[in-house]
């Protein structure tokens, strides 16, 4: 993957790639957003912990196909109030660490989720040979 960085616009004010550009004949995999849901089915109080599960999740169906955290090309992620964004960002990055090239991101502040206790979703692109 290359990251895409035009000199003429602002450079990214946080851990993402304004743009990725995947190589022709890559396989690609889109999971479904992922909510702060543990495997017995309870939903854990923080952001943070909540974001934790959806990245863990997504490392799970990213696993099925071979791929791993270092194949995400884009994340999409809402969160319900802007002081979700720091707990979120940080699960982020902890997901992403020690890559070279980092997915392009967007960030979007919600109305609300199916149930009243998630406070973040999360969604990914992926991209590998």
């Amino acid at each position: 993957m290359k990251p895409l960085a035009p000199p003429s616009i602002a450079p990214p004010f946080a851990r993402y790639s304004h743009g990725v550009e995947v190589p022709a004949g890559w396989r690609m995999v889109r999971t479904s957003g992922q909510l702060g849901l543990s495997g017995d089915g309870t939903v854990p109080a923080g952001t943070r912990a909540q974001a934790d599960i959806c990245f863990a999740n997504i490392a799970a169906i990213l696993a099925e196909a071979g791929m791993g955290p270092q194949d995400v090309c884009h994340v999409s992620a809402y969160v319900t109030d802007r002081s979700h964004m720091a707990p979120y960002m940080a699960a982020r990055d902890a997901f992403l660490a020690g890559r070279d090239v980092l997915p392009s991101s967007t960030l979007m502040i919600v109305s609300g989720f199916t149930r009243p206790e998630f406070t973040v979703e999360v969604e990914v692109w992926a991209a590998a040979p």
